[in-house]
Order: C-alpha cells, then sequence, then structure tokens
C-alpha cells in the first residue's frame, strides 16, 4: 500500500512498534520515512517514542495499527493536539480469545484500548466482519467506521501461470502430476490446521497421490500437528516461513483455508488472484471474501472445524478440473473488481482526508 499512498501526496512517516524488519525495509525503499526507538520496552517508552517523532514531524494525522501502537498513538496525538485515527484489523476481545487468554488481562487490555479509543477521529476495519463486532465492544458508534478491505497488486500475482507452476514443482521435488494441497498459515490452534490433517485420509482413499503443503512459522500447535503427521505417516511437508507465497499458490492444486476466526485473510485474496481454487471454512470474514459475485462459485465453504465436509470439498476440487479451472477465473475476476490495490489506496487516501479534516 505504501507506494500508492506516496503517489497520491502522502508524506508517508513510520515509527515501527514492533514491526518485522524486512516490512520496514521495503516501505522504506517504497519512499517512507522510518523512524527508529531507542531499545526501551514497555508502553510508556512507546508514548515517548511517539511523542518525540510526532513533535519533529508535526503530522496532520497519527495512523495507528495493532494494539500497542492503537494505545500510544492515540495518546501521543491526543497530548500533542493531532488529529488520529486507527485500522481494526481483529478481533482480540471474542470470545475465543478470552477463552485462551488470561481473562483479568485482557479485560485491563480492552479497557485501555476502550479509553484512549474515545481520541481517535476515524477508525477504519479490514472487513464487514470486524466493523459489525470490534466496535461495539470499545464503545465506538457503527457510524464512525468505514470498512475498506486489503488489497493487493494484480501484476504481481500471475494468473495460473504453467511455467511458474512447473518451476516452483521443480524446485520443491514435486512431481507435474502430483495432486497438491495447500495451507498456509503460522501452527496456532485458530489457523485449523489439525482439522485439515483430520480430512486427509479421506482425500487420501479418493487421491492416492495427493501431497500437503503447509507454509508458515511455528506456533503452539507446531509440536501436535508434526505428531500426527509422523504417528499417521501422511504425506505432509511443513515448509516453514515462505517469502515466495504466489509460487507456491501457482503450484498447488486447491488452497486450503480452514481457520476459527479471521481478521481478513489476505491469503484467500491471493489465491484468488493467482488462480488457485479455494476450500475454506466458513468464518463470516472468510465469506466476506468469496462470496462477492453472487452468480459464479469463487470457492467452496464448508463449516468451521468439519474435517467431513472438508475432505469432501477437497476430494471434488482436486477430481473435477473443470469445475475447478471455473471456480479460478471467477474468483480472478472477483479479485480485480474488489481488491485491485489502486482501488483500495484511493479509498483510504479519502479516509485519511476525512478524518484530519
Amino acid at each position: 500500500m505504501a507506494p500508492g499512498l506516496i503517489a497520491g501526496g502522502i508524506d508517508l512517516h513510520i515509527l515501527p512498534l514492533g514491526m518485522r524488519l524486512d516490512l520496514a525495509h521495503s516501505i522504506r525503499n517504497a519512499g517512507a520515512v522510518i523512524h527508529q526507538r531507542d531499545s526501551r520496552a514497555g508502553r510508556a517508552a512507546n508514548f515517548r517514542a511517539v511523542l518525540k517523532v510526532a513533535r519533529r514531524t508535526s503530522p496532520d494525522l497519527v495512523h495507528t495499527t495493532l494494539y500497542e501502537a492503537d494505545v500510544a498513538g492515540r495518546a501521543a496525538a491526543k497530548a500533542l493536539g493531532i488529529p488520529s485515527s486507527t485500522s481494526i484489523v481483529n478481533d482480540s476481545y471474542g470470545s475465543s480469545h478470552y477463552a485462551e487468554s488470561m481473562t483479568a488481562k485482557l479485560h485491563v487490555a480492552r479497557a485501555l484500548d476502550a479509553c484512549t479509543a474515545q481520541f481517535a477521529n476515524g477508525f477504519h476495519a479490514i472487513s464487514e466482519a470486524i466493523a459489525g463486532t470490534v466496535p461495539h465492544r470499545l464503545g465506538i458508534a457503527r457510524s464512525r467506521v468505514t470498512v475498506i478491505p486489503r488489497g493487493r497488486d494484480p501484476h504481481a500475482y500471475r494468473y495460473r501461470d504453467s511455467e511458474l507452476r512447473r518451476n516452483t514443482r521443480g524446485a520443491l521435488g514435486i512431481p507435474d502430476d502430483a495432486k497438491v494441497i495447500l495451507a498456509i498459515g503460522r501452527l496456532e490452534p485458530q489457523k485449523g490446521l489439525h482439522h485439515l490433517l483430520n480430512a486427509l485420509p479421506a482425500v487420501s482413499r479418493a487421491h492416492p497421490d495427493v501431497l500437503t503443503l503447509v507454509a508458515g512459522k511455528d506456533g503452539r500447535s507446531a509440536s501436535s500437528l508434526r505428531s500426527k503427521v509422523e504417528q499417521d505417516r501422511m504425506r505432509v511437508h511443513f515448509l516453514g516461513h515462505r517469502h515466495d507465497i504466489p509460487a507456491l499458490l501457482s503450484a498447488a492444486d486447491v488452497f486450503c483455508f480452514p481457520s476459527e476466526r479471521e481478521g481478513f485473510g489476505g491469503v484467500l485474496m491471493e489465491a484468488m488472484a493467482v488462480g488457485c481454487p479455494i476450500v475454506a471454512s466458513s468464518i463470516p470474514t472468510t465469506l466476506e471474501v468469496l462470496n462477492g459475485d453472487e452468480h459464479a462459485l469463487t470457492g467452496i465453504a464448508t463449516a468451521p472445524g468439519d474435517a467431513e465436509a472438508i475432505a469432501r470439498a477437497l476430494t471434488r476440487v482436486l477430481g473435477n478440473a473443470q469445475e475447478a479451472a471455473a471456480m479460478a477465473a471467477a474468483a480472478r475476476s472477483s479479485f480485480e473488481r474488489r481488491f485491485d490495490i489502486k482501488h483500495i489506496n484511493k479509498a483510504m487516501i479519502a479516509f485519511f482526508e476525512n478524518a484530519y479534516s
């Protein structure tokens, strides 16, 4: 998004609070100014860092994303009399989070989030599902929230590129005629990868040569997932964290997204752009991405956690090349119409202008 915002006339300054270095470097290369904070950790240090940069740069707007930046950025902007806005990118206070976290600690975090949210001039949500739940939990009127989805550059995602598919499979040691399922996501419980593993025996009975690739960093589920694969002798390869997601999607016959909760699911857009048929859980954010075209099938949605339904859907896609191709074409068309980064950038610039006007 950074190149489009800068091309649209925005002087973009970034203060990373926990941002990955590779991401910060790519934003700098796009023309943004990256400000370094000192090594001291903690919320007070974050607040002072925002104050320091804001005093130095005199911004028209302070925009924040994710909890620590939201709390520190909104409070510092309020102290300096600068308008602020926030992107809401996930539901941090849903029932599943309370089940996984220390409840008292999460209550305190939510109270601080809600308090500083009152300082913001505007809110951007990446999905209707997020806009319909999170603002209420923070005491924000829904009317103050603008929904603008994530976007991608269509030119960075080559549609059903046979050469990229062949080269990527060759690099991974996968035969051209093998059936390949791809899953992408950190190895965490919420990603639902255990449901995919539970579905694979049924898929293998219909397609004995099927191979499953899992790309993503290790998380809390890593040990149990690997143990199940080893114990059941599954044809599953864990690839770790990868930077070549478009290539992996091009190499796959179907992309499986069994997540139990998501803020948006940006990788779904990437699968749509590449033309990799999709089987995904029917959580609200997933349905929002897939159901943009009421007259064409852009993916198959299955009930969250239903391994039998996942198996049926994967078997269906792997066994019907004509339907899979039609699904891919509809998905690419929907992607170009709804998620082209040029349209998203224009909408975000309008949001920023409205927030500080």
